[in-house]
């Protein structure tokens, strides 16, 4: 939400709403265009007008009372409003894109370690109102390649007037981001947003946690899905570029593990970190081959025994225990280690194939052969 005004009585009971998530921003997707009750209230009516400008979607004009009395003509009258609010909006964009552009110019070369000494950086940051001498985490969100608002929980139609999913997503980071923070940086490239959020003596994951759900909202209005990758915590400008390097790595590691809508910290990642410095995906997919043999397919049976192999290795070649978790009879699975042993050798008693097969696993997990 971005301004309010009316009588005291009614601002408190919009306050009161379930329109609004923790981070102020105003839950566009549980509303449509006209008049409709508003939530969580007997009486209360709400009336809506998008805000539409070059043939996009700029937002809303909302009017509620909490006691009813709108009709068609309040419609009409924010119907009128929102052009003239649009006017404005076109305008302010015109003057805004140059002042992006500058924003984002600058931290690409911080986060590319071109910009500069530590002393100019931070001088230069504070000349653009953000707060870079701190703790921070670098986080970077990427829209989901195949992202389809059909499947992402969509509750109302995507309007005709759109902006672009990108356009949308900066937007949504910056909002929220602001709101919280308005020192920090956070802007939108052409393919991700860039934040550089705050953790001085907070949980890192509690505050990433807060932001994403902020953003993703009620997944309506044709929001789409996205994964995040979080750096380390860094304490000076200087980590800057190696922390966006990490943080790119998380969302594109965390998005072959668990798929869309991921996301990753870069600490977590494991020995998948190892695994994603090899550039030679083709050099990695041919020593998961060598090492698992057949079980590498995707052929249905592969991937069962597969699943068969990594609850072995999560149990420490257990049989008992790993029978118990697969819910299998004992002599079943017994039948089933041999079968394995016939493919990839005797990892129940070879520590060092053991090794071979777990990492081969995960790359299997991560390329999804």
């Amino acid at each position: 939400m971005q301004a309010t005004a009316g009588a005291t009585p009614n601002l408190q009971a919009l306050d009161g709403l379930p329109l609004f998530d923790p981070s102020g921003r105003l839950r566009t997707e549980r509303l449509h265009h006209g008049l409709q009750p508003a939530p969580g209230t007997e009486a209360g009516q709400i009336a809506v007008a998008p805000v539409v400008a070059g043939g996009t979607d700029h937002g809303l004009i909302v009017a509620f009372v909490a006691e009813g009395g709108l009709g068609p003509v309040t419609v009409q009258a924010l119907e009128r409003a929102a052009t003239v609010v649009a006017l404005a909006v076109t305008k302010q964009l015109a003057v805004s894109a140059v002042e992006s552009k500058f924003r984002g110019d600058f931290l690409r070369d911080v986060l590319n370690g071109t910009a500069g000494t530590t002393a100019q950086i931070t001088e230069h940051c504070a000349q653009l109102e953000w707060d870079v001498n701190r703790s921070m985490v670098v986080v970077v969100a990427e829209l989901d390649p195949d992202a389809d608002p059909a499947t992402a929980g969509r509750t109302t139609p995507t309007p005709v007037a759109g902006r672009m999913p990108q356009q949308r997503l900066t937007a949504a980071w910056q909002q929220v981001v602001r709101r919280r923070d308005r020192f920090a940086p956070v802007v939108g490239f052409s393919h991700e947003v860039v934040a550089l959020m705050p953790v001085d003596g907070s949980d890192t994951k509690t505050v990433i946690e807060d932001l994403i759900a902020a953003v993703t909202g009620d997944r309506g209005g044709g929001r789409h899905s996205f994964c995040t990758g979080v750096s380390r915590v860094i304490d000076s400008v200087a980590g800057i570029p190696q922390a966006y390097a990490q943080a790119r790595k998380a969302v594109t590691v965390g998005r072959r593990m668990r798929g869309n809508g991921t996301v990753a910290h870069f600490d977590g990642l494991g020995v998948h970190r190892l695994l994603s410095l090899v550039d030679d995906s083709a050099e990695l997919q041919a020593f998961a081959s060598e090492v698992l043999g057949s079980l590498a397919d995707d052929a249905d049976e592969a991937i069962d025994l597969r699943q068969t192999l990594q609850a072995l290795l999560d149990t420490n070649c257990n049989v008992a225990e790993t029978a118990r978790v697969l819910h299998f009879h004992y002599n079943t699975l017994r039948y089933r280690i041999g079968k394995l042993e016939s493919i990839v050798g005797p990892f129940t008693t070879d520590p060092i194939l053991r090794l071979d097969v777990a990492l081969a696993l995960r790359v299997v997990e991560m390329e999804g052969l």
